[in-house]
């Protein structure tokens, strides 16, 4: 009975088992659901690439083309819907889902970067400008300055010539400095830079501006003329995402300086008398079109991302080859891109950020001179049209023969003279990043970074195909530098939120060093052009081969307390100490501090009624920042010229020098200063932000004062004062004020329709107050037969001012322009120079306007400058009419009889730097226009294809301007700041017009 007892409990376990086994089963299919649906935003179009996620988890998905998603997840799961630019939204998970996600209008909780840190828009207290990055892959640009102009109120961005790679000149709130550098300080991912050049702009997630001295002073010496905070991007969590960019684009020359034909030449020649012409001569070349070529663009980007909740990586690399309208003149870069972010423990977050680019350039000849000395843009002009590309008589050279006028060079020669040029730079930057959590208010984080870049400079001239070639036997010159940037930082940080009240504490030290060496070596008595390394050259210049070094650091320590009430009243303080090595160990630290506030108006009892109002908010700001940029690394010490002895010659009879065993000879460089001190910067800023009507419209406005004293200069003294002529001292002050406001609108939201506007003017002005030693500073000589200095700078003017004759016209009954007798002592002497122009502008603008109607994307944006001028000194060259070379269609108007009425002198007239040459700088120009269309499709969405975006660019379309040359965005002298706004036979910008893709899967 037992034993039956036993079999039958025994069979009753297997089937409890088995019923057990199977509810389990069923209990844990039911925990599981596959979650599906479709994401749309407010005009019910479909949202590609929202992240879905289950919360909690590292489980996700990515919505497709049409909006969609899938995903398996615990039946009881909270799905979190994200996308950049809309609320994030939480819905429980079911196996049918429709979600709508909102714009997010209220962007006062996007989390802005600043100084060794980050905060909330809403509680940002000084001037900081955002620049979008979401339409860098539609731009064909090289830099990531280009991605600034014209996007932020404040800020001025030129291209001073458009040489492929040119760099850009980028002034925050105006020209500060004489002698030093006026570019913002760039600070990419927390590590300072001198420059962006290698920089892929498809690699930017987001930049910054600090503006204002209360933001910037936690920089430091290294601040004065604003900071560039760029973030590059990092991986996310969900599924891997591969990202493609390709582009091609095509660049001309917008506008076209006719010159004049043979027989225009002759005419004009004969009525000069400088040249005597045979009659009949033809026409034989168009110097426009053997000088100009359709420019080609071709830029490649890739990146791949992905991450989960304890590793995150980022990989790029690219390629980008502009081809410039100058047929030598190039610019390549290869980039590559490593972002790494691995948490370790809770409390240990480690990740490092590796770049590595490779870029080489050709200029595409000399710019900025005549075409007697190797100018390419002028020459187009100069050269007489009758004249061939090569000389019959001897092939492999250039024609030269233009009847005895020795100062002409036809422009395929100069850009010969150059065609072996090459600049080559390849920049590694690498940090490594260790993040302490000691508490959850409490974090430390370590960073040190390596920044190396090595400069290879080399040239070759043949010795056959150019005159100057030919008389040079052939030459050649190679030059390197190599320059190590060592950088360790350590920041401390306390933020703390308890019931109403924030406090965040920050206290760090910055360690900088900088290792830089550099060699030189020039040949010259070439065979010929096969081998064109140094070793293949005859003569190696004894006095023109050399080796240098130099070094300077920089210790820092800073500091910055936050506090805010209820993100109503919010006060800000900052302080930085930097010792530098360039200045006298007694004057050597800078303390720079700064302070600032704001009240959050509406967030007043009294403004409860005023629903329009979204948000407003009152800004104020007081701090310092310096500079010592305009000096060099050992500029208070005593310094000493080294002069060598020419070892192989042999003395005259009675010399008994020992030449074969002579040593250099010494002598004293500069006059030491053991008072240099920082140059300091001085800001004022107060500030309204404003957003209304539940996010459509939101301004920004800031009125500013900069004051700069001790300036860094180096002075001229007379000569014979001393036994050298000049001297490193604090000489000087200048000032910048201005008003600057920014308007973002939501014009249009209905149905698959919206339209936005973004539109920001800036007004400036710069005076030089005060110079001590030296009064007055002239600056850019330009055409030799002028032979002047063309800018004058002195205390109570702005930078740049233009300096000489006022033109009253031309004479009817001589031909002769007409100088005014300034101080009326019946002559034209150098005392009747005045100033004659002002190449600072008015204000700057930029505006642009995005349409967008179901896939359709199209995206306008004008840029400009008002009131400035622009000394055209190439006209000097092509209208001047004082040599054999040829000239523009222009002076067909000159005056050739008495009693003729004309606004163009006769040939040969008196040259003076005058307002005949000033001209109207102020342009309106539309700078970019995009056209993009987001494919949909069945076939994307089984391939996995998240994002397929064919588009179109044109870039420089129209520019109205009553300016007559070929662009007014020029300034021959680059990045100066005491020279602006020169024309003189500078690169023009091109029209592009590019066709691209960007593909995501």
């Amino acid at each position: 009975m037992k034993k039956n007892r036993r079999k039958i409990l025994s069979g009753s376990r297997k089937i409890l088992f088995a019923i057990l086994a199977m509810f389990l089963s069923l209990g844990a299919s039911a925990q599981q659901i596959t979650a599906s649906g479709q994401v749309l935003d407010a005009q019910n179009e479909p949202l590609i690439g929202v992240s879905v996620q289950e919360k909690g988890t590292t489980n996700g998905a990515i919505t497709d083309l049409d909006g969609n998603f899938s995903l398996n997840v615990q039946q009881n799961a909270i799905l979190v819907f994200s996308y950049v630019g809309y609320k994030s939204q939480e819905m429980k998970a079911a196996r049918q889902m429709k979600v709508t996600l909102q714009e997010d209008n209220e962007v006062l909780d996007e989390v802005v970067v600043i100084g060794y840190g980050s905060v909330k828009r809403k509680d940002v207290t000084t001037a900081i400008s955002s620049v979008s990055t979401k339409d860098l892959d539609m731009r064909p640009i090289v830099s990531a300055g280009q991605a600034i102009q014209g996007k932020a109120a404040g800020v001025s961005v030129i291209q001073p010539n458009g040489t492929p790679g040119g760099e850009m000149s980028i002034r925050v709130r105006g020209t500060t400095s004489m002698n030093g550098s006026n570019d913002p300080l760039y600070v990419v991912d927390g590590v300072p830079v001198d420059n962006i050049k290698f920089l892929s702009p498809n690699d930017i997630e987001s930049m910054q501006i600090l503006k204002d001295a209360s933001s910037a002073s936690i920089y430091g010496s290294r601040a004065a003329n604003g900071v560039i905070l760029i973030t590059t991007k990092a991986g996310a969590t969900g599924n891997a995402k591969v990202s493609l960019t390709a582009q091609f684009g095509l660049n001309k020359v917008a506008d076209k300086v006719e010159s004049l034909n043979a027989a225009q030449y002759k005419e004009l020649q004969d009525e000069i008398g400088l040249v005597s012409l045979p009659d009949g001569l033809p026409d034989r070349t168009d110097w426009f079109d053997e000088t100009y070529q359709t420019g080609k663009t071709q830029n490649y980007q890739i990146a791949v991302s992905n991450g989960n909740e304890k590793m995150k990586y980022y990989l790029s690399a690219g390629y980008l080859n502009e081809q410039g309208v100058l047929d030598i003149s190039y610019y390549k870069r290869y980039n590559f891109r490593v972002n790494l972010e691995n948490q370790v423990r809770k409390w240990l977050t480690v990740s490092a950020n590796i770049s590595y680019s490779d870029y080489t350039s050709n200029g595409g000849g000399a710019m900025g001179t005549g075409a007697n000395r190797g100018g390419v843009i002028l020459a187009v002009i100069n050269t007489p049209t009758y004249a061939p590309v090569w000389d019959a008589l001897n092939p492999n050279q250039y024609y030269n023969n233009f009847y005895g006028v020795g100062n002409i060079t036809n422009p395929l020669e100069n850009m010969a003279r150059a065609k072996n040029n090459k600049d080559k730079e390849n920049r590694l930057l690498a940090s490594g990043n260790v993040l302490l959590t000691i508490l959850p208010e409490l974090k430390f984080k370590s960073t040190l970074t390596l920044d190396r870049r090595n400069a290879v400079n080399t040239t070759f001239l043949d010795p056959i195909s150019t005159t100057w070639g030919r008389n040079q036997y052939g030459e050649a010159s190679d030059n390197r530098n190599m320059n190590t940037v060592l950088t360790f930082d350590n920041v401390l940080t306390y933020n703390k939120n308890f019931k109403k009240h924030g406090l965040e504490v920050m206290a760090g030290s910055s360690w900088t060093d900088s290792d830089y060496s550099n060699s030189w070596i020039n040949g010259s008595h070439y065979r010929d052009d096969q081998i064109q390394t140094l070793n293949a050259a005859n003569k190696i210049s004894w006095d023109n081969t050399g080796t240098g070094a130099s070094q300077w650091g920089i210790m820092s320590f800073f500091g910055r307390v936050a506090y805010n009430f209820d993100s109503k009243y919010l006060l800000t303080a900052n302080i930085r100490a930097d010792g530098s090595s360039k200045l006298h160990p007694d004057h050597r630290w800078g303390v720079f501090p700064s302070f600032s506030a704001a009240w959050r108006i509406s967030s007043e009892k009294f403004m409860e009624d005023l629903t329009w109002i979204d948000d407003l908010k009152l800004r104020g700001g007081w701090g310092q920042t310096g500079n010592q940029s305009g000096i060099g690394d050992y500029a208070y010490l005593q310094r000493y010229n080294i002069g060598r002895i020419e070892w192989f010659k042999k003395g005259e009879e009675g010399d008994k020098t020992d030449y074969a065993n002579a040593v250099p000879t010494i002598s004293q460089a500069n006059l030491r200063t053991s008072d240099l001190t920082w140059e300091t910067t001085t800001q004022t800023n107060i500030g309204l932000d404003l957003t209304v009507l539940n996010g459509r419209l939101t301004f920004n406005a800031d009125y500013y004062y900069k004051k700069t004293k001790n300036m860094l200069m180096n002075v001229s003294l007379p000569a014979g004062a001393a036994a050298a002529t000049s001297i490193a001292r604090n000489e000087g002050e200048m000032v910048n004020k201005g008003f600057e406001l920014s308007i973002s609108s939501k014009n249009f939201r209905g149905g698959a329709f919206t339209w936005d506007t973004d539109f920001n003017i800036s007004f400036n002005r710069n005076k030089l107050t005060k110079l001590e030693l030296q009064k007055v500073y002239y600056d850019a000589k330009t055409a030799d037969v002028v032979n002047d200095y063309v800018v004058r700078n002195e205390p109570g003017r702005a930078l740049g001012g233009f300096y000489g004759y006022i033109s009253d016209g031309v004479d009817p009954e001589t031909g002769e322009l007409m100088y005014r007798d300034l101080n009326h002592d019946g002559k034209i002497s150098s005392s009747d120079r005045t100033y004659i122009g002002d190449p600072n502008p008015d204000f700057t603008y930029g505006m642009t306007n995005t349409f967008s109607w179901k896939g359709f994307n199209l995206s306008i944006f004008i840029q400009g400058s008002y009131g400035n001028d622009i000394y055209n000194a190439s006209r000097i060259e092509t209208e001047g009419m004082y040599d054999g070379k040829n000239q523009s269609t222009r002076v067909l108007g000159r005056w050739k009889i008495p009693g003729q009425i004309t606004d163009v002198p006769k040939a040969n007239f008196k040259l003076l730097n005058s307002t005949y040459f000033v001209e109207d700088g102020s342009y309106l120009r539309l700078k970019d226009v995009s056209l993009s269309y987001n494919v949909k499709g069945k076939l994307l969405k089984k391939w996995g294809i998240t994002r397929l975006q064919p588009y179109f660019t044109a870039t420089n379309l129209l520019t109205w301007t009553s300016y007559s040359g070929m662009d007014p965005e020029v300034n021959q002298w680059g990045n100066s700041g005491t020279v602006q706004g020169i024309d003189w036979g500078t690169y023009p910008h091109c029209r592009s017009y590019v066709f691209g893709i960007n593909v995501e899967f």
